[in-house]
């Protein structure tokens, strides 16, 4: 069947449509897109008097040439004309013909999306139209909660049925409140609540912005409670008669805590390092109310450590008090925060007197480890010339989580900050917690009983090195004594910014946050590896498609320096990196992170010994202290870097990271002498310690496809290519028996 000229202009008005003004240059092109068909009827009155032009055969494309055609257009569905005319000469086509069929391919897909899209929206569109009909039935067959008849709401004014909601809710909870009240100030505080029928809509549920209303089918006698992380997601908010038993909280957790920090024996005995840890037997006896007595299966850790902090105490506290900066400096215990509700924001400009409700998830850089989450208030206060910031878990509050889904809680724990010369701080930190341990895996037992985990030594170490890194970003006197400094302090900020947001995602996809949508798919034992994948979609910073990743964690007799050293020298890259091709790896730039020489960003350059493949460049962040070191690095795309390298915008750079987490096991050697023979060179790893043995997680990242389906071979190639990294590690660390 010919098409007629009517399908012609149909096919101009499509080009015309995507193209804008485009397609009235291309006029005459655009009319020449059926010159492989037959040719037009001339049916058409418009045309009939012109004379008809000859008829052409119908061409059809082979299924070769459509098969390139749609592997260019996945790559550049916008060829310009030195594409279209080396395609032509591959697929013995006409550049016109190439050049329609792209026309008419962007065409079907940008309606096949739309398409997409408007059966998206008319599903929501029918859900929205279900839920409002729901709701109509609903207020149309509710009963008056006193006689059980047809409640007339018409009647009844907003003020009214606001304030029947807000009775009936504060009778089901009157029972709660003062049960926390004989709990924590003792049991005559009760009296002193306001009586239920002096509620009022502008007292009581004006001042509830953040508050959800209980459902009526849980006003019953039983009540389904919400766990750690529906608070999160659903904040409650806290009554006005709440609010007091709150603030009495935060104040008697601050003096503890004030004591606490500042105590000596017997209260504090002496740990690991320099690392204090707590008399239980001596704390009871000083401390006898607290927030109750330990819940059954949960059993205490308690860690104190002191130290220097190179930034002022005012900066301290307000990164403390603010969730989001809080998250950033603690990027590797921190998971996710949220702001439940602000109590109180201080006084005089300042967090002094400040109290907030939180949630927030901490976590170990493993998949062993399960995270732990805590619902707290956060208080700060100063003290004559100190500064408190406390956290206490106030879990019990409602009685949520039930005791049977309680797996952590915090004692009153924080730091005591004092002002100290050249823009120092000193921090006393102190970590009361009692946690479920019992789904920890045997191989990091010991570590999480030691403390090491989530103590006070981590949280202490973390923040001196992070206070670190961001003097670092502030600095603009950087001496350039070598040719690989980044001297312009634009391209610094922006290459630490891009190298921040590369280890975050690195420590977030390694862990068993919950926050990760992931689903396992493979590893049971200590030394498997464990595989789960997730679907990017609109992830910034993030590319698009099917993620895999895949995590192993193993116990080496090795010092936790020796490991850090061996795996970011660049020298030793091609010892353990299987994607590098024995290519020689140069460092071309760097940006030191303070004064620890293993604490830096760098800009690798993979010289590939294939003159056919271009040289790849890997950013790697290096960052190591007391209680962690990290090694992460992501391939980066040339002309992205050379942005960042300029100052641009770090945020706009695709990056799917992988790298190491090598954790202390135990005390450390770090003066051991080299012995490998195959590392010579510098400060190269030595061979198996006596004393000192570190706990290694090794994980990769990988872009897949599109297509949100997951093959076995792409799940044994990951798994291969991890299980490669791990055999050349212990081989090039003499610990193949380990």
């Amino acid at each position: 069947m010919q098409p007629s000229c009517s399908h012609r202009r149909l096919l101009e008005t499509m080009v015309d449509t995507e193209y804008g003004a485009k397609g009235k240059e291309n006029d005459s092109d655009s009319k020449s897109s059926s010159e492989n068909m037959e040719g037009a009827s001339g049916e058409d009155p418009e045309v009939a008097a012109d004379p008809r032009p000859a008829k052409k055969r119908y061409h059809r494309h082979t299924l070769h040439q459509i098969q390139e055609m749609e592997r260019v257009f996945k790559e550049c569905p916008h060829p310009d004309e030195k594409q279209r005319q080396l395609l032509s000469k591959e697929l013995n086509l006409s550049t016109r013909q190439i050049k329609f069929w792209f026309q008419n391919k962007r065409t079907q897909m940008k309606a096949h999306h739309e398409r997409q899209d408007n059966s998206v929206l008319r599903k929501e569109n029918e859900k929205l139209k279900a839920e409002n009909f729901a709701l109509r039935e609903a207020v149309r067959t509710v009963s008056c909660p006193n006689c059980g008849g047809p409640a007339n709401l018409a009647e009844m004014s907003f003020e009214e049925q606001q304030l029947r909601i807000e009775n009936v809710r504060l009778r089901e909870e009157i029972e709660r409140i003062t049960a926390m009240a004989a709990k924590y100030i003792g049991g005559g505080r009760s009296a002193q609540l306001p009586p239920l029928s002096a509620a009022s809509p502008t007292g009581s549920v004006g001042a509830l912005d953040t508050s959800i209303q209980i459902p009526h089918s849980t006003m019953g006698g039983g009540v389904t409670e919400p766990t750690v992380a529906d608070i999160a997601a659903h904040p409650f908010g806290l009554t006005e008669a709440e609010k007091p038993l709150v603030v009495e909280l935060a104040v008697a957790s601050m003096e503890e805590l004030l004591q606490v920090a500042q105590a000596g024996e017997p209260l504090w005995i002496a740990g690991g390092g320099a690392t204090q840890i707590m008399d239980q037997e001596v704390y009871l006896q000083r401390f006898p109310r607290g927030i109750g007595p330990t819940p059954p299966g949960l059993t205490s850790e308690t860690s104190r450590h002191t130290g220097l902090v190179i930034m002022n105490f005012t900066s301290l506290v307000e990164s403390f008090m603010d969730p989001n900066r809080w998250a950033d400096l603690f990027s590797s215990i921190v998971s996710r925060v949220k702001i439940v509700e602000v109590l109180s924001t201080g006084v005089a400009g300042t967090y002094d007197g400040a109290i907030q409700l939180m949630y927030a998830e901490f976590q170990v850089p493993t998949p062993l480890v399960p995270t732990r989450e805590n619902y707290f208030l956060r208080y700060s206060k100063r003290v004559d010339n100190l500064w408190v910031v406390v956290d206490v878990s106030i879990d019990s509050l409602r009685g949520n989580p039930p005791p049977a889904l309680l797996r952590c809680r915090r004692r009153p724990s924080g730091c005591v900050i004092a002002e100290m010369p050249s823009g120092y701080s000193k921090v006393t930190w102190v970590e009361h917690v009692e946690a479920d341990t019992k789904s920890v895996h045997k191989l990091y037992q010991s570590y999480v009983d030691s403390g090491m985990a989530f103590g006070a030594k981590r949280w202490l170490c973390t923040l001196q090195r992070q206070c670190e890194r961001i003097a670092s970003v502030l600095a603009n006197n950087i001496p350039s004594r070598d040719l690989s400094v980044i001297p312009n302090p634009e391209g610094r900020r922006s290459m630490l910014k891009l190298a921040e947001r590369m280890t975050n995602n690195f420590c977030g996809g390694v862990s068993a946050s919950t926050a990760q949508t992931w689903v396992t798919l493979a590893g049971s034992g200590a030394d498997d590896v464990r595989v789960v994948i997730r679907r990017s979609v609109d992830d910034p910073g993030r590319p698009p498609g099917v993620v895999l990743s895949a995590a192993t964690s193993l116990r080496l007799p090795v010092p936790t320096s020796k490991i850090f050293q061996f795996l970011r020298d660049e020298r030793y890259r091609t010892e353990w990196d299987i994607l590098s091709n024995t290519g020689a790896v140069e460092e071309m730039f760097y940006v030191a992170n303070g004064p620890d020489p293993g604490n830096c960003v760098s800009l690798l350059r993979v010289n590939t010994a294939n003159s056919n493949q271009s040289n790849m460049l890997i950013l790697q962040e290096c960052c190591t202290d007391e209680s962690c070191s990290l090694v992460v690095y992501a391939p980066v795309d040339i002309a992205a870097m050379s942005a960042v390298l300029n100052g641009g915008d770090p945020d706009t750079v695709m990056l799917l990271p992988s790298g190491f987490a090598i954790l202390p096991d135990g005390p450390q050697d770090c003066n051991s002498t080299l012995t490998n023979p195959i590392l010579t060179k510098g400060s190269a790893p030595s061979a198996v310690s006596p004393q000192g043995s570190s706990l290694l997680t090794v994980a990769f990242q990988i872009l897949l496809d599109h297509v949100p389906r997951l093959s076995l071979g792409s799940v044994a190639t990951v798994n291969k290519l991890i299980s490669n990294t791990v055999i050349r590690i212990k081989s090039a660390l003499l610990c193949n028996g380990a």
